[in-house]
């Protein structure tokens, strides 16, 4: 038998970072190679993802996945026995192909989970690292990384849903020779910001390392931008570290009136004074990511922001890394980069396969490990050869990614700058504020 064949594949309920339990799934193949993959659901979740199976009922507030782990172990591990663990893509296939829809009868979260340890038993069955798999001999680019910065959704009135701590701010460090130089650079500005923000309200990072800011402490966020801008001058990193925001507009937006509430300040705003209010932010303050900047199917007001606004727009809520979605956003010109949560879409190869189309399309890629992936999205991330990353920079993520540019050596490659969509416009808006200092 193949000794990169899978000889057994095991499931269970875990507990994760994220606050919800996770589904891991746990892949050994016949030379003894072992993957683990986890599968959680986020904080704030599209509507257009694939939906996970839950146990329901109180335990774990309805959020258990026993049920989708045991999915896996009756099954799903029986019938993917002896399917090569090293042939992603013919894997993948068999594994959809066991329901009629196999994501809805097994529940997304087990069909991820199942898929991305399956990629890396391939990889540890071949002896070769997880990015190498995944990129082959073309596996070399670093992303410019960042590092977390300020959440908390209850500022200015709570939003109309649960918006999970959204919006959420981070400094995306472009300006570098090396990942090991950014990363260095988030790990001192985020330092002086846990600083400042204990001196000014006491708090301490606990959302990931965000500074949750509660009510009271801001009148609006421009003022937490001033001392984020304040902050990076004071680490001497003007010019070099950019701002990127999750907005997550969803979750304040009033589907009734189509008018934002509680979202930067207490005053609702429509679409378009929320357009006006991005143009204005974007010419007084180094942004150079904005995600999700409207609603989940907004893909009009948010191709005219990426026309005019000259920085990268990343759809997350918008695309939900689903190969269709993301073709609609690009007939419409709708962002200019996908964000990447491969257990949104299911599968590692429909994943790959988005990856592609948007590439090929001109579009960026800009992996998040928020579904569970955990430090493998550095793997993922030089796989693909991502211009950027959510976050990152610091911590066992940042640990990886340390590690891999140090494996790679001389071949590695820290684009910098050029990894942003946009980036020419972000360094001439730079200039201009460095002349009105």
């Amino acid at each position: 038998m193949d000794r990169t064949a899978i000889k057994s594949i095991k499931a269970h309920q875990v507990y994760t970072n994220r606050g919800n339990v996770g589904v891991e799934a746990i892949v050994t193949t016949e030379n003894g190679a072992v993957g683990r993959a986890l599968c959680t659901s986020g904080i704030s979740v599209g509507t257009h993802e694939v939906e996970f199976q839950f146990d329901g009922g109180t335990k774990f507030r309805g959020k258990g996945v026993t049920r989708a782990a045991e999915r896996v172990n009756n099954e799903i591990a029986p019938k993917m026995i002896g399917v090569d663990a090293a042939n992603q893509l013919e894997a993948d296939r068999i594994l959809l192909s066991l329901a009629p829809n196999a994501k809805a009868a097994f529940g997304g979260n087990a069909v991820a989970a199942v898929s991305a340890a399956i990629l890396k038993a391939g990889a540890a069955s071949l002896g070769i690292p997880l990015y190498r798999h995944i990129g082959g001999a073309n596996a070399m680019y670093l992303p410019v990384p960042g590092v977390a910065m300020a959440a908390g959704d209850e500022r200015y009135g709570g939003g109309i849903t649960t918006p999970g701590g959204k919006p959420t701010m981070s400094i995306m460090a472009y300006g570098f020779d090396s990942f090991a130089d950014a990363s260095y650079a988030c790990w001192e500005i985020h330092t002086r910001w846990a600083e400042k923000m204990k001196k000014k309200f006491g708090g301490l990072p606990n959302i990931r390392d965000f500074i949750s800011i509660p009510a009271g402490i801001y009148s609006c966020d421009r003022e937490i931008w001033e001392d984020m801008l304040k902050t990076i001058r004071e680490a001497g990193y003007d010019g070099r570290i950019g701002f990127q925001m999750d907005v997550a507009t969803d979750t304040y937006h009033n589907k009734e009136d189509g008018k934002y509430y509680g979202l930067f300040d207490r005053t609702p705003k429509t679409k378009e004074q929320l357009y006006d209010f991005y143009m204005r932010i974007i010419r007084d303050y180094p942004f150079v990511i904005i995600e999700d900047p409207f609603n989940e199917d907004d893909y009009e007001t948010t191709a005219a922001l990426t026309k005019e606004s000259g920085i990268q727009i990343v759809g997350d809520d918008l695309f939900t890394t689903n190969p269709e979605r993301v073709a609609y956003g690009i007939s419409k010109g709708a962002a200019n980069a996908v964000l990447l949560k491969v257990n949104q879409v299911g599968t590692i190869s429909e994943a790959l396969e988005m990856i592609q189309y948007a590439y090929k399309f001109g579009y960026a890629v800009m992996p998040s490990d928020s579904r569970g992936e955990g430090e493998a999205i550095a793997d993922y991330a030089v796989g693909i050869n991502a211009g950027s990353i959510r976050e990152s920079a610091i911590g066992p993520r940042g640990n990886r990614f340390l590690e891999i540019e140090e494996e790679l050596g001389s071949n590695a490659k820290f684009i910098g700058a050029r990894g942003l969509k946009g980036f020419r416009n972000q360094l001439r808006a730079d200039q201009l504020r460095a002349d009105q200092l």
